[in-house]
């Protein structure tokens, strides 16, 4: 077998290393509060739970009764507070 010395590194190419990743920005009541970043092609759910779980966030929807979560795939969340 191949030692572990004569096994190449796998390189690390910046320009794909940020596809993975994209900023999505999240609004409260229509207006930008924050923006996350978040690994490409994340699901609905979790970009939602990512949204409500970021610092700024949370301090705004804490006192909310009831809230409504808008997620636009790989586009934005919109928190709407009522």
């Amino acid at each position: 077998g191949e030692d572990l010395q004569s096994v190449a590194w796998p390189v690390y190419d910046e320009a794909l290393a940020k596809e993975d990743e994209i900023e999505i920005p999240v609004q409260v009541n229509g207006r930008l509060r924050s923006k996350i970043l978040v690994r490409a092609e994340i699901p609905k759910d979790e970009l939602e739970e990512a949204a409500l779980n970021d610092e700024r966030i949370k301090p705004l929807v804490a006192g909310a009764k009831s809230l409504k979560v808008i997620v636009v795939p790989n586009k934005l969340v919109n928190i709407v507070l009522k």
